[in-house]
């Protein structure tokens, strides 16, 4: 079994537009899909995926409610199971958090660059301690981000602050922060964090990866790719290249998002 903790897709009116400005926006990445939930569908069926959680972002405050909207409809798709977003400059954020949570959404995704926020900022506060009140999974784009410059709202200095905040699971993406790696060693790994393994193949070393590994074990890890940006097939190279055992690599494949996400 595989279950791709970090996906995205769009409505299919819109895909092709959203995927297109976002590869410009990022210097020219080539997706790996149309950015569709068809086109998502065929990459898990290919790449020997069960199920994929769909991160959706609320990239304005105006945007939370329709956002959410369609992660409702996604997770009427066999296979899919998607996170909402809240907008931290909503002023109804707070409620929005409630209507995740009476939707049956597992999560919120946030973002630190396309929301304008520092990860630690004080303003979150509210919606931190609403979010662990309600049992929701918080995942983090950490690190850099290809479409934005310095300085990064997300990095791992700013998430462990953040994490006192937090009493409720919480996600690193990208191996706990995408490019700055030295500080995850620093920072985040060891700690009661997850870190799913998205966007990694042939962006981050292997023996930085096997360092993370070692020092943060591997019963905080979630698979993910990070579609339609790389393919599950992809991001799985790299974990099949790592000093693993058999035991360790279920448990970054599935086991792991199974006791999180309670399925």
């Amino acid at each position: 079994m595989v279950i791709d903790f970090h996906t995205h897709c769009f409505p299919e009116k819109i895909a092709e537009r959203a995927v297109n400005t976002l590869k410009y926006s990022a210097g020219g990445l080539i997706p790996r899909n149309d950015g569709s939930i068809s086109g998502l569908l065929n990459n898990m069926k290919e790449d020997g995926v069960d199920i994929s959680v769909v991160m959706n972002i609320a990239t304005n405050p105006r945007q939370q409610h329709s956002v959410n909207d369609f992660a409702r409809e996604q997770n009427e798709t066999e296979g899919i199971l998607a996170f909402g977003s809240v907008h931290p400059d909503a002023e109804d954020a707070l409620c929005e958090l409630e209507r995740i949570k009476d939707m049956g959404l597992k999560g919120i995704k946030l973002h630190p660059e396309y929301q304008e926020f520092y990860a630690d900022d004080e303003k979150l506060i509210p919606l931190y301690k609403k979010a662990s009140s309600l049992g929701l999974i918080v995942l983090f784009h950490a690190g850099c981000d290809f479409g934005f410059g310095t300085p990064y709202h997300g990095m791992p200095e700013n998430l462990v602050k953040a994490l006192k905040y937090l009493d409720t699971p919480v996600v690193a993406a990208h191996w706990g922060g995408l490019t700055c790696h030295e500080e995850v060693l620093k920072h985040l790994a060891g700690l009661p964090i997850y870190f799913d393994t998205s966007f990694s193949h042939g962006i981050v070393a292997k023996p930085m990866i096997q360092r993370i590994v070692e020092k943060h074990g591997t019963d905080k890890l979630l698979f993910g790719s990070d579609s339609p940006w790389h393919r599950p097939c992809e991001d799985k190279l790299l974990i099949e290249s790592l000093d693993l055992s058999d035991s360790d690599k279920e448990r970054i494949y599935y086991k792991n998002a199974v006791e999180l996400l309670k399925i």
